[in-house]
């Protein structure tokens, strides 16, 4: 069965992105970066694949959820398929639909929605965020990848925005890089 995996940078105070979704502030360095490109290609936005070079055919996900959030950046650039050539789903309830083959907008349960994904066949799916989304999505999530930066953003969107909820991750796997940064691997407990 597919995994629905929450990959996501993370500040130490726990936010994904600052109070105006910016997500500059975080420290990638060239290992950091040479590591993300060769693991997790696919995650890299298409434009910015095409603007550094990197032809890499997708390695892990064949499909991503993302909130109005995280895809209204890509819109604002005239950009409609930002993860092409993955299937992408945005889950909005006020965004009309996208004329792309790629790209759908669902207004229908989030969880839902991943439970039908999950049950097709096919690689992992890939949940880009927002906060919100994680939240909502959190009884779905099997596995998270976290990139801990170190730094402390003070405000901004929290990894999950949703009520309290304790759900057991396990540890599987660290690894550090240069300047701090590390990427923790979890899996549901």
């Amino acid at each position: 069965m597919r995994k629905l995996v929450y990959y996501v940078g993370v500040s130490l105070d726990g936010y994904i992105a600052g109070p105006d979704g910016e997500w500059d502030f975080y420290p990638v360095g060239d290992d950091l970066m040479a590591y993300m490109n060769t693991q997790f290609p696919e995650v890299v936005p298409a434009h910015v694949r095409a603007a550094i070079g990197l032809e890499a055919d997708p390695v892990r996900y064949d499909t991503l959820i993302m909130g109005r959030g995280t895809y209204e950046p890509a819109l604002d650039l005239g950009i409609a398929s930002p993860y092409s050539p993955l299937r992408q789903y945005v889950v909005s309830t006020t965004l009309g639909a996208v004329d792309h083959p790629d790209v759908e907008v669902v207004s229908e349960d989030p969880v839902a929605l991943v439970r039908r994904l999950k049950a097709e066949d096919g690689r992992d799916i890939y949940l880009a965020g927002g906060g919100r989304l994680a939240a909502a999505l959190l009884p779905e999530i099997d596995e998270m990848i976290l990139k801990l930066y170190p730094v402390v953003a003070g405000a901004g969107v929290p990894v999950f925005a949703g009520g309290f909820r304790p759900t057991l991750f396990t540890l599987t796997g660290s690894r550090t890089f240069t300047g701090g940064t590390m990427v923790l691997n979890y899996d549901r407990a």
